[in-house]
């Protein structure tokens, strides 16, 4: 397993524990030149998806990764985007994710799926 497959799962494990909801890896690796993998998640709230981003920066800190990017979310924030170059988290609203449905956008993607204490159980979508 590469490093960026492991931060990328790592960090849909800890979205997945913390109630983020339809938690995905998309491996993005034969078919983007500037990224290795999406991690998705969504939020029921502003404060959910607040605790989720700095659930993910307190990993991101404790194994000294560094991040491209700092997101602040505003109280009418919809989708909050980490981005640490081979992997790129993406923590949105039920609503945003409906609108922009990045899974249909990178279709071609190789898609795991993740659910509460799933971390080493992944399964793959078609």
């Amino acid at each position: 397993m590469s490093n960026s497959q492991s931060l990328a799962f790592a960090i849909a494990s800890i979205l997945a524990e913390h109630k983020a909801q339809d938690v995905l890896v998309l491996d993005l690796r034969e078919i983007a030149g500037w990224t290795d993998f999406f991690v998705l998640g969504s939020s029921s709230s502003i404060t959910h998806m607040r605790g989720l981003s700095r659930f993910v920066e307190e990993y991101l800190e404790s194994e000294k990764i560094s991040s491209l990017n700092r997101p602040v979310a505003s109280d009418d924030e919809s989708w909050l985007l980490q981005d640490m170059g081979d992997v790129v988290v993406h923590i949105m609203s039920r609503e945003a994710r409906n609108f922009y449905e990045l899974e249909k956008l990178w279709y071609k993607a190789k898609v795991y799926s993740l659910s509460a204490g799933e971390s080493a159980g992944i399964s793959t979508q078609p």
